[in-house]
């Protein structure tokens, strides 16, 4: 038999663990447990449903729908009849849902909710290309419009002889590796979204390769709360299936209560979620008890700085130049004395954080974050508490996995090594190859690398080098051991903590538009929001200032950093940035800083006079870092 797709992984699960829970999720104030089997059910009789109504191999079918049992379900179900899934999630402006329809000549859509329906049903019925409309979470609608269904309507025969589980597992040999399974549309530079194609290859390598760097057991339990059409959550819900794990559909607003009543063993997180938990953590116990609050930050610091030397004993920082026998025996000496007497506060530390281990469930084993680069003092934090986390780094066009520091790499600081069988190069920008600890932009190739863009050969040619070597965009240096750590974006798209990906090149050209704004750089990269740097025209801003508050300002200076102004001037902007406009609700601006200095060529600009971004990133590092605090 050939290699297995993603269906033969399914199918394999459903009938392995067939009597084991699956998934676990509350709807209507009820708790559902729900079983590989009944999973397997539910599948072959949608399944059954699509195809009665002429979904079949290739048919290209937008899930637009937010986390919920009924989305994987109708994924598994379209898995085993070949047709490929477009999905997004249930904020997608309309604007933009008609485009990737549309471009996508999607000929079905799956939508969650009547409500959602209702939202975009003008613009809906103005495609002709759509067969077929079904709601996950409706009454009976069927008689609204002779092509739209409920899931109520097409799922009342709820039988299944024997053969239908025999056709539905037959269906696998019908389905090769490199059939493409899904297209998932992403923010492009120029503001319009790219289909990133994914084959049954490029998941199954990830299927494949990441359940061992984790050592994942079917006794493990997930609890969920990204997005399930994101790949990071969705890889890793495949994973869970793949190894007979568990998965608890939580919410942000019962994830900590979620955390603690399920004990999972493993979570897939974002950076937001860690930053909140420690907001969090922080923020109580300095309103409850100031003097608590005093010791548990002292407990962390001694945490983390005896793990810190701890590190350096065993040779477990990245290194990015040679040091001599002498100097590395020194430093190990130097460790070695410091462990010793930070030991007995450590032991206590160690004992007290214990205590915060269990607001995670105590059985947390390892937490995985991806969709942003962890900041440092969150990595180490974590790290304090006695958690194992998994600092991730992947992409959509790799789904995802390119690197990630699992349990077989101890390298603090880095992103770990590339995984198996990915050739990871740093380039500089002549195009030559860089030695360790120089910085440039990473590209690799390997099975996980996407064929290319639906549709856009544009985009294609850009997006690989001659040699077949994906342009990943982003900068960043290995260590002399072949660990991985991100330096910046050499590329334009921003990803917030909560990893969402942003196009600034939108959101910039609506700022412009604003007589008084010359320039702006969007900024916000592993920040919670977005901010704007702002190059004004002075005399514009002032005639703008005059008219809104009646009065002049003599200086500049005072000008550009007159409170009243910037909260003025943002609260403008942002009127822009509405989503009746197209704009998300994330999109909206949390501050703004006025530069006193224009953009030159030849330093914050190329000759063409395109941004450079990370050199404006790096030249306002310290700005930024107040701007979005």
């Amino acid at each position: 038999m050939p290699a297995p797709t993603l269906f033969d992984m399914l199918l394999r699960s459903s009938l392995d663990y067939a009597e084991q829970t699956a998934f676990i999720y509350r709807a209507a104030n009820s708790e559902f447990d729900v079983s590989y089997q009944k999973l397997f059910d539910d599948a072959l009789i949608l399944a059954k449903a699509f195809k009665a109504r002429k979904v079949g191999k290739g048919s290209k079918v937008m899930l637009l729908s937010d986390n919920r049992y009924g989305w994987i379900v109708t994924d598994f179900a379209l898995l085993s009849l070949g047709a490929i899934s477009v999905p997004r999630g249930s904020d997608t402006p309309t604007r933009e849902l008609e485009f990737i329809l549309q471009h996508a000549q999607c000929e079905f859509l799956v939508i969650e909710t009547e409500q959602l329906l209702k939202a975009h049903e003008e613009m809906l019925k103005g495609l002709k290309n759509l067969q077929a409309i079904f709601v996950i979470e409706g009454g009976k609608t069927h008689r609204w419009f002779d092509n739209i269904y409920s899931y109520n309507d097409i799922l009342k025969d709820r039988s299944i002889s024997k053969a239908d589980t025999d056709h539905f597992i037959a269906q696998r040999y019908a389905i090769t590796l490199d059939d493409t399974f899904t297209l998932i549309y992403t923010s492009g530079t120029t503001g319009t979204p790219k289909g990133v194609i994914l084959t049954h290859r490029n998941i199954m390598y990830n299927v494949r390769t990441l359940p061992g760097l984790i050592e994942l057991e079917e006794t493990d339990r997930w609890v969920s709360i990204l997005p399930s059409w994101h790949i990071f959550e969705r890889a890793s819900e495949y994973l869970a299936l793949s190894k007979g794990c568990c998965t608890v559909y939580s919410t942000v607003k019962t994830f900590a209560a979620d955390l603690e009543r399920y004990q999972p063993t493993l979570v897939a997180t974002v950076p937001r979620l860690w930053e909140s938990m420690h907001n969090k953590i922080n923020t109580t116990l300095e309103k409850q008890e100031p003097r608590k609050a005093k010791i548990f930050k002292k407990l962390i610091k001694i945490s983390a700085g005896y793990n810190y030397q701890q590190r350096v004993f065993r040779n477990h920082l990245p290194v990015f130049e040679k040091i001599s026998r002498l100097r590395r025996g020194r430093q190990k000496l130097q460790a070695g004395f410091l462990l010793l007497l930070l030991a007995p506060l450590n032991l206590l530390a160690k004992k007290k954080l214990q205590l915060v281990q269990e607001k995670f469930g105590g059985r947390l084993r390892m937490a995985i974050s991806g969709g942003g680069s962890l900041p440092p003092y969150l990595d180490e934090w974590i790290d304090a508490i006695g958690i194992r986390i998994v600092n991730a780094y992947g992409m959509t066009e790799c789904a995802p996995a390119i690197a990630g520091r699992a349990l077989n790499c101890e390298i603090f600081g880095t992103l770990g090594p590339p995984t198996r069988g990915t050739n990871l190069r740093i380039v500089g920008e002549e195009g030559l190859f860089l030695p360790a600890g120089k910085v440039g932009e990473i590209q690799l190739r390997g099975e996980q690398v996407f064929p290319g863009y639906y549709d856009n050969a544009e985009e294609n040619r850009k997006a690989f080098t001659e040699d077949g070597f994906f342009k990943t965009g982003d900068l960043g240096k290995l260590t002399l051991t072949g660990e991985l750590v991100i330096t910046g974006r050499s590329k334009e798209i921003i990803v917030l903590a909560s990893g969402e990906n942003i196009d600034p090149s939108r959101i910039e050209a609506a700022i412009t538009q604003l007589p008084f704004v010359s320039d702006a750089v969007l900024v916000g990269q592993d920040k919670k929001g977005l901010g704007a740097l702002i190059v004004p025209d002075f005399e514009q801003l002032r005639d703008f200032v005059s008219s809104k508050f009646e009065r002049s300002t003599a200086t500049m200076e005072h000008l550009l950093k007159d409170k009243q102004v910037l909260d003025r001037v943002k609260a403008e902007i942002n009127r822009m940035l509405h989503p009746k406009k197209g704009f998300k609700p994330f999109e909206k601006l949390q501050n703004i800083h006025f530069l006193e200095k224009e953009f030159k060529p030849g330093e914050e600009l190329t000759n063409t006079l395109k941004k450079k971004r990370h050199v404006i990133e790096t030249k306002y590092r310290e700005v930024i870092g107040k701007l979005l605090k």
